[in-house]
């Protein structure tokens, strides 16, 4: 359980109560529980919904550290286009309600991903035409 908490940066709260947690902590606690046993395959619904970019974008980094050492296949849910690109070798994009699949995509992007990349940002582009939200949403601003 040590390596555990200290993998998700909670060392020094391995003694405190659910109510003394900020809701990240408790997130990443749930993170924990679920790699606890190592699983074979790890589903995964939001899970760092409630976490600051930077806790965010460590905990990944993690996970992509456990997949390489374990083999651990994760099952991820997320509303976050370019945290699935980072993390995935494959995306599934759905359809708003009712959800039914649009399309499977592959990514063949190497790891270490870099998220400014043009190619992920090319993926990223097309993902979200796919949803119909490359107008609306504010794209990111990155020198490359």
């Amino acid at each position: 359980m040590a390596h555990y908490i200290d993998l998700i940066g909670l060392k020094g709260f391995e003694k405190s109560y659910p109510h003394q947690l900020s809701g990240g902590m408790a997130q990443r606690v749930a993170i924990a529980r679920a790699l606890i046993n190592n699983p074979k395959v790890l589903l995964l619904d939001e899970p760092m919904s409630a976490l600051d970019s930077f806790t965010r974008s460590d905990i990944q980094d993690k996970l992509l550290e456990l997949h390489k050492e374990n083999k651990t296949t994760m099952i991820l849910v997320t509303h976050d286009v370019d945290e699935a690109i980072y993390l995935s070798d494959r995306i599934v994009v759905m359809t708003p309600r009712p959800g039914k699949i649009n399309e499977i995509m592959e990514i063949n992007l190497p790891h270490p991903r870099h998220r400014g990349g043009t190619e992920f940002l090319s993926l990223r582009r097309s993902i979200l035409e796919k949803l119909h939200l490359a107008s609306a949403l504010p794209q990111p601003e990155y020198t490359i």
